[in-house]
């Protein structure tokens, strides 16, 4: 057994953070990139554990003015069709001359229905097509509340749009080597008493069997009070590190992951925010360092995003 195997059992492994030590499957990982857990639940029925509400809120923008959009045709078409089916002479004011021409109108008198606008160049007439409006009118003012609920949600949830460098890196640092990997807030809002931790999990053989252990990495620095530029975090490998002498095949062969979580208080919302992600072995460059940046410029600091990624041989 190697010095290096030595010293690492002998240290003190770090509490389950939640993910169990018992899976000690290769080939995954445990967070995501974009800070997702890589689980998928499975065994109870779909609408019991499917959340629509949490689902439209947590989705892209995009998804979600896609879904709207389609929402917002269906039920129209829906009740379009309804209109048609009672009869188009049920709608007094249409003039349409062929089947396309009556379900345009049938359409638009439902847009116009269900947003409440009611031009007034169509109107319901007979009992069946009024009730059919009163259906619809009360759909769109549901429609609406939910949608506004929605739209409230998404933009009053606070959450913490961090860029973490595509790998991280294993290079000299002072008079020893380190763990780095670089954070800038992607946004122009304020993030103050920004706390990280970082802990590091792998395989490991135990009296025959295949075990997974987390370690605590100690940091350079866990806290900082302004997050105004980037930010590299360091994990000094000395003799205390559970890095410490271990070669790239080692943490390869190990399944290595290295899990992150930040947490900050976010001076717009007044309200604390929190992200996650990981580094596999796979992501982790040796013997490379980061490039600065930033610069100065007319006495004022540029910090270039796009250069948070950015290594060069060390």
């Amino acid at each position: 057994m190697t010095s290096y195997n030595k010293i690492f059992r002998s240290r003190e492994t770090l509490k389950d953070p939640g993910f169990g030590n018992k899976d000690a499957s290769k080939g995954g990982r445990f967070i995501n990139k974009d800070g997702s857990f890589n689980i998928r639940q499975q065994g109870l029925p779909f609408f019991r554990s499917f959340s629509f509400y949490h689902y439209l809120i947590t989705i892209s923008w995009f998804k979600f003015c896609v879904y709207i959009l389609i929402s917002y045709l269906l039920i129209n078409v829906f009740f379009a069709s309804l209109y048609l089916f009672t009869g188009i002479e049920k709608l007094d004011g249409t003039g349409g001359e062929t089947a396309f021409q009556n379900f345009q109108d049938a359409f638009f008198f439902s847009t116009q229905t269900f947003t409440t606008v009611g031009y007034g160049r169509i109107n319901p007439i007979g009992f069946s097509s009024n009730i059919i409006a009163s259906l619809e009118s009360l759909t769109g003012l549901l429609s609406a509340a939910l949608a506004t609920g929605l739209l409230y949600g998404r933009f009053s949830r606070p959450n913490a749009n961090i860029i973490f460098s595509d790998q991280a890196v294993i290079a000299p640092y002072q008079d020893m080597t380190g763990f780095m990997f670089k954070i800038a807030n992607a946004r122009n809002n304020q993030l103050i008493n920004v706390e990280v931790q970082v802990a590091f999990t792998r395989v490991e053989k135990v009296q025959g069997l295949d075990v997974r252990k987390y370690f605590e990495l100690n940091l350079e620095r866990t806290k900082i009070d302004f997050f105004s530029l980037s930010w590299t975090v360091v994990h000094p490998i000395d003799e205390n590190s559970p890095l410490w002498g271990i070669s790239k095949e080692e943490l390869d062969n190990s399944d290595a992951e290295f899990l992150i979580l930040l947490k900050a208080f976010d001076d717009t919302f007044s309200q604390n925010v929190h992200t996650r992600s990981s580094y596999k072995f796979n992501e982790i460059a040796w013997n490379y360092k980061f490039v600065d940046a930033f610069k100065r410029e007319d006495g004022i600091t540029i910090l270039e995003l796009d250069k948070i990624s950015t290594i060069e041989k060390a």
